[in-house]
């Protein structure tokens, strides 16, 4: 998709700062991070949503969240902890239409009205 701009990131047409990439995936930081450790975690191919994933993409979805496994060991945070999102469409929060896995680490989520 020409004017998609993680396909073009992850054609190498537009600059990100790339932390991991394999043959089906690429994971870059987010320019506008809500955590020190704010990666996005994508497909190579181009898939819009959460909402147009069918079942021959279950193995793709999991190779995501094993992606995300592998940044948390190589960023030394397995053990600390991080956190995984999926966004999927306007009310969920979606702004880019390539289905993206939020990668957040590094800062204690605090929980509110929870003890």
């Amino acid at each position: 998709m020409p004017d998609c701009v993680f396909c073009r990131i992850a054609a190498r047409q537009s600059p990100a700062e790339v932390e991991y990439e394999d043959d089906e995936t690429l994971a870059f930081r987010d320019i506008y991070p809500k955590a020190p450790i704010h990666l996005l975690i994508i497909p190579k191919r181009h898939i819009p949503s959460v909402m147009a994933l069918d079942e021959a993409d279950a193995a793709l979805v999991g190779r995501l969240i094993l992606t995300a496994r592998r940044i948390g060991e190589m960023k030394g945070v397995a053990e600390r902890g991080y956190r995984l999102t999926f966004h999927c469409g306007p009310e969920g929060g979606q702004i880019v239409y390539h289905l993206h896995l939020h990668f957040l680490a590094g800062r204690r989520e605090e929980k509110v009205g929870r003890r």
